[in-house]
């Protein structure tokens, strides 16, 4: 606590009682989120095709580490050369009409200037000529687009990186009439990868960039591995009436143990603390001081004060929670010493019926007897 608060000593009455008490401790906290999530290469690359046919060779298999550019399969190129030669003649023939067109034209012009036809067929041969320009335009347009879809017959990796599905055979016929079909799925660098795991409305709000996780597999029991969290995606999904928000988790698989795919059971350290006062939480549960200690202070309660037994006497010490876990919480104060026990009742004590919700376990003989201060 920032100032130090004096404690107040009670010295035991004479008649003794036998105080229930549980231990303070020192040690290590952690508040922790946990998750499942799935474990993905950072950067998925699918491959396809943007021209039909049959394939003809395949060049790569799972597991084939490629670069950028390498060749992945080819597409019988037959029916895409055709369209090559086609457009190619198409193209000659319209050059061949340009020709014609302009030796018309400039011979009319000429014949023009010269007053031997007249304005309007001098113009018509000027239109034809146009014409055939942007005829040769369009055939060229038409020529380079079918040399173009003769090079997609040739697939090559977009990526440097590892092939991690192959979702065709030699001699299957691919249709890319409507929609690019998927070849390969390529991961760009198996040596980083993230896992999206989801976590609850209700954890969300403790989940920042950059904490500290760690998560098992069910490949590798025994082992434990280290990430961090990279990104709180904004957008929910609701499953079952719960939303659920995507954390992504970076992963360092410089080893090449964590394969896509595998489910990692995941625990995010949202806070920890070192070498800390902690004790049980059963221990936080006693709501009165009566019948341990009197005190006039109406600001003197259980929710900033333990009564601590200390050797032969009762003190009480002021307070405030740290961390929580599930089965411990942490104790702030600069008054704790080695030794001190929360007292969290005595034995003997009444249960109080008449307030519902706020029984002290009564005939307590120990700690096993707080069942009744769970409530």
């Amino acid at each position: 606590m920032n100032k130090k608060c004096l404690f107040i000593v009670y010295k035991k009455k004479k008649k003794k009682k036998d105080f229930v008490t549980m231990d303070i401790t020192r040690g290590n906290l952690s508040q922790t989120v946990t998750a499942t999530g799935e474990i993905k290469p950072l950067n998925t690359v699918n491959v396809g095709s943007q021209v039909s046919g049959t394939i003809q060779d395949i060049f790569v298999d799972y597991n084939s580490r490629v670069k950028k550019g390498d060749k992945l399969l080819t597409i019988e190129p037959s029916v895409l050369q055709a369209s090559v030669d086609e457009a190619e003649a198409s193209l000659e023939s319209a050059k061949s009409q340009l020709t014609l067109a302009k030796n018309d034209y400039n011979r009319n012009k000429s014949l023009y200037d010269s007053g031997y036809i007249a304005r309007a067929e001098m113009e018509k041969s000027l239109s034809t000529y146009e014409q055939a320009v942007q005829s040769v335009k369009r055939m060229q347009s038409q020529y380079e687009r079918a040399v173009t879809n003769l090079g997609y017959a040739t697939i090559t990796s977009p990526v440097d990186g590892t092939v991690i599905s192959r979702k065709v055979d030699r001699g299957q016929t691919v249709a890319a009439s409507f929609q690019t079909p998927d070849l390969f799925e390529i991961a760009e660098d198996l040596t980083k990868m993230q896992i999206e795991t989801s976590v609850s409305e209700a954890d969300i709000g403790v989940i920042q960039n950059g904490q500290p996780v760690t998560f098992t597999v069910d490949a590798y029991p025994k082992k434990t591995f280290d990430g961090s969290v990279r990104q709180v995606r904004l957008s929910p999904t609701t499953t079952s009436n719960v939303v659920v928000y995507t954390v992504v988790i970076d992963v360092d698989n410089h080893e090449l143990n964590l394969m896509p795919g595998m489910t990692a059971f995941v625990t995010i350290i949202v806070n920890s603390a070192k070498d800390a006062w902690k004790a049980q939480n059963a221990a936080f549960l006693i709501r009165s001081f009566d019948g341990i200690v009197e005190t006039t202070d109406e600001k003197v309660t259980p929710a900033n004060h333990l009564a601590i037994k200390r050797g032969n006497e009762i003190v009480l010490v002021p307070y405030t929670k740290g961390i929580a876990t599930a089965t411990e919480t942490q104790i702030i104060s600069d008054e704790i010493m080695a030794g001190d026990k929360i007292i969290v009742g005595y034995v003997g004590q009444k249960t109080s019926r008449s307030s519902g919700g706020n029984q002290r376990g009564g005939g307590m003989g120990g700690p096993a007897g707080m069942g009744g201060g769970r409530r």
